[in-house]
């Protein structure tokens, strides 16, 4: 595997793509998978910091592997201060997935007042998005009656979710009820969530 990723030759000879291996797209993350296994994280770590750090590496999927691995590990302040970095390198702009993954480092960290008034505060705080983002790290905290009084903001979006909430308060009456009022309308699609998928491509 560690031949795979040395081995690897430019996808393309512009300047823009930042010769980016052909390799990494599955190599990478295989071998990060496989030294966690074997307990070797601090290594795991530093392959998926190689794969992030170089140019146009610092993807959704890429960055949120890094992320978990620092938090497994109880480094979830290492997590945030990448999403710092990356930040910074990006003059100030953070999109709404890396957003989503600093508050989850932040409750990780024992923030969670200040991630919630972050989420509060974000010029999109008051979304359906924003109100399912912040139900899910009050949810994912154990505060569940927090999380199904923050959806009832936003019922038209947000109803399934809401109810499984309730479910788990045992207030099912009530679950049945919201799901019974829902909008027979497509879902519409979360911009704070990022590609469909987590996985890099194989």
């Amino acid at each position: 595997m560690e031949a795979r990723v040395a081995a690897a030759v430019p996808a393309c000879d512009d300047p823009d793509c930042g010769r980016l291996p052909l390799e990494p797209s599955n190599a990478f993350p295989l071998l990060a998978a496989v030294r966690e296994r074997q307990g070797r994280i601090e290594e795991a770590i530093a392959v998926m910091r190689t794969l992030a750090d170089r140019p146009g590496g610092a993807e959704d999927w890429i960055v949120h592997t890094l992320c978990e691995l620092y938090a497994d590990q109880g480094r979830a302040r290492d997590g945030l201060a990448y999403l710092d970095a990356l930040k910074a390198r990006r003059g100030g702009a953070e999109d709404g997935e890396f957003f989503r993954m600093r508050l989850a480092l932040m409750a990780d960290c024992g923030l969670l007042d200040e991630a919630i008034e972050q989420a509060r505060a974000h010029p999109e705080g008051d979304t359906w998005y924003a109100a399912r983002s912040l139900s899910g790290l009050l949810a994912g905290t154990g505060c569940t009656e927090e999380a199904a009084a923050v959806l009832e903001r936003h019922p038209d979006s947000n109803a399934s979710l809401r109810a499984e909430h309730l479910i788990d308060l045992g207030r099912i009456k009530e679950a049945v009820q919201v799901l019974q009022r829902r909008p027979r309308t497509a879902p519409i699609d979360d911009p704070w969530a990022g590609s469909p998928s987590s996985e890099p491509p194989f």
